[in-house]
């Protein structure tokens, strides 16, 4: 092996929040991991899409936001030294005679591993983009797909589109931030949550926020400083309402990529997996979290952590085959606390 090419344990293809928690058990049992993401920092959808969004259902947190939840995983994990390369995609995977992996990115990374994890949600994932004319100009200026800070909003005229989960949630959440909101949707029916429509209306009700019903027809702007957005409404008429953020949410466009050409078994674009060790059709290559599929699979971060328990389990006995791994509790094993540094 050529000595630019990085020798691991275990390649793990994404750093959303199962693929963080991954590097977690695999150290544990002494196994070394590199991250690979597509997105430019660790968190995966929840720091992408919702990172001030909470989350409910995390054992332990009663509520807790995307961005807290990676940032408490990365905390958990510091003590393994996993090394994270990110903003780069994985393009190639080659089984060598032995069984292990060389894997390389679109960045001209190549690792030799025994294992490969991937964590990669629904795949790589971007933004629908609206069929409107010039947006691409004031992409990441002031047109943006997902709310990072919240921050960012306040003060700002703000025109929210879409009728889903998405754009109801930031619209009740930023409403209070913005020197005005207004949601454009094309019906006056949405598809998210009966509570979060009812919340919307009575904003609108109370006069702290437009409801547009209509369609964006063009932007207005130079140099990626929005002023306003043009509507088309429902009886035809055109109207223009002062905007200087913009957020459309039309859903993501998810690829499976790459990993479609590896020669595993897929169900529907996910990755046919059995339910003992969560390993794909090709041995040492493990899929967990929303990208794997089993009779009876749940899409939670609470499954893909389960998942990943079991996982390390197997990855170890690859790795190490004739070592005896004794299963250890970290609330009893002095060894296993050395390892965190709680010991």
């Amino acid at each position: 092996m050529s000595e630019s090419i990085m020798k691991t344990d275990v390649v793990i293809v994404g750093a959303g929040p199962v693929g963080l928690f991954a590097v977690f058990e695999l150290g544990l049992l002494d196994l070394k991991c590199h991250v690979i993401d597509i997105l430019d920092r660790p968190g995966g959808q929840c720091t992408e899409l919702y990172p001030e969004k909470p989350i409910y259902d995390i054992p332990g947190y009663p509520v807790i936001t995307g961005q807290q939840l990676t940032e408490k995983l990365m905390q958990q994990i510091a003590p393994f030294g996993a090394e994270f390369h990110l903003a780069r995609m994985v393009e190639k995977l080659d089984i060598q005679p032995d069984g292990s992996f060389v894997v390389a990115t679109d960045a001209g990374d190549i690792f030799h591993a025994r294992v490969v994890v991937i964590a990669a949600g629904g795949g790589s994932f971007q933004p629908k983009r609206p069929p409107i004319e010039g947006i691409e100009a004031f992409e990441g200026k002031s047109v943006f797909y997902s709310v990072r800070r919240m921050e960012d909003f306040r003060g700002e005229d703000v025109v929210i589109v879409g009728g889903g989960d998405s754009a109801l949630d930031w619209t009740v959440s930023l409403a209070p931030l913005a020197k005005s909101l207004t949601l454009v949707h094309r019906r006056d029916e949405f598809r998210g949550a009966p509570a979060t429509v009812n919340q919307m209306r009575e904003l609108v009700a109370s006069g702290r926020m437009n409801l547009v019903i209509g369609q964006v027809s063009g932007l207005e702007g130079a140099n990626g400083a929005l002023l306003a957005v043009r509507l088309k409404t429902r009886d035809g008429s055109e109207i223009s309402v002062p905007a200087t953020r913009m957020l459309p949410f039309f859903g993501l466009t998810m690829k499976l990529g790459p990993v479609a050409d590896w020669g595993l078994a897929l169900n529907d674009n996910l990755i046919a997996v059995d339910t003992a060790k969560f390993e794909s059709s090709v041995p040492g290559i493990f899929a967990i979290g929303d990208i794997n599929h089993y009779p009876g699979k749940l899409k939670l971060i609470l499954s893909g952590f389960h998942e990943a328990a079991l996982m390390a389990q197997a990855a170890k006995k690859i790795v190490s085959p004739d070592e005896r791994v004794i299963f250890q509790y970290t609330t009893s094993s002095t060894k296993l606390q050395k390892k965190l540094g709680v010991a």
